[in-house]
């Protein structure tokens, strides 16, 4: 399953223009302002899609049978760009248990780059539903083997993935390399991706964007 939560136009089409548009971008605090918005909204469009069960709530005047979560998710994101779409989701599953993953291009000399995987930290996953962040899906390739990596190690009940922008090249990569159960969750979805690997039009780096600059080692 793959959503584009602005095929249809909402807030989210509009958060997305500013997160593209160079004359805003400079302001940090409003970019990541919007990653974290379009984290809330995912969170709330996932949940329509979550097993709940039905619960009797003690009023003040009465009980009431109310509808919750059956289980509460497992938040993860990619260091360092995932962070504020990961705080939008956390603002919503408030209870939810989390894991942190840091998965980066290594780049080589040449122009080319390999996805390096050097650190997880999080709960068990067996029998989880587990919710990654990303805010750029380019090649896949991070995400890729980030799920490998989470397969390898637990046995989640089902896994989605949560970007701003998705690019259909990553996305088809993700559903040969992990099959189809994975649920894509997109702020929206360009078409194109350069050779080394950017989204066109996309909106640059989004962890430079959201947190200043980085050195290359």
């Amino acid at each position: 399953m793959v959503i584009n939560l602005s095929e249809q136009h909402s807030l989210v089409s509009n958060w997305v223009a500013e997160l593209r548009d160079i004359t805003i971008q400079n302001d940090r605090l409003r970019f990541r302002r919007n990653l974290e918005r379009i984290g809330e909204v995912a969170a709330y469009e996932i949940s329509k899609h979550l097993p709940w069960k039905e619960i009797e709530t003690q009023t003040p005047l009465g009980i009431h049978n109310s509808k919750v979560l059956e289980q509460q998710p497992v938040l993860a994101t990619i260091l360092r760009a995932g962070l504020p779409m990961h705080q939008g989701m956390l603002n919503y599953f408030d209870k939810a248990d989390n894991a942190f993953i840091s998965a980066y291009r290594k780049h080589h000399r040449d122009g080319s780059f390999e996805i390096s995987l050097e650190y997880m930290s999080c709960p068990s996953l067996d029998n989880r539903l587990v919710i990654i962040s990303d805010p750029m899906l380019a090649t896949g390739a991070s995400l890729v083997k980030t799920i490998q990596h989470i397969i390898a190690e637990n046995k989640p009940s089902s896994i989605h993935i949560v970007a701003a922008i998705a690019c259909t090249m990553g996305i088809e990569f993700i559903k040969k390399e992990c099959g189809n159960d994975i649920s894509i969750w997109c702020g929206d979805i360009d078409e194109e991706l350069t050779a080394k690997g950017y989204i066109v039009p996309g909106l640059g780096d989004a962890g430079d964007l959201a947190f200043g600059t980085k050195m290359q080692s």
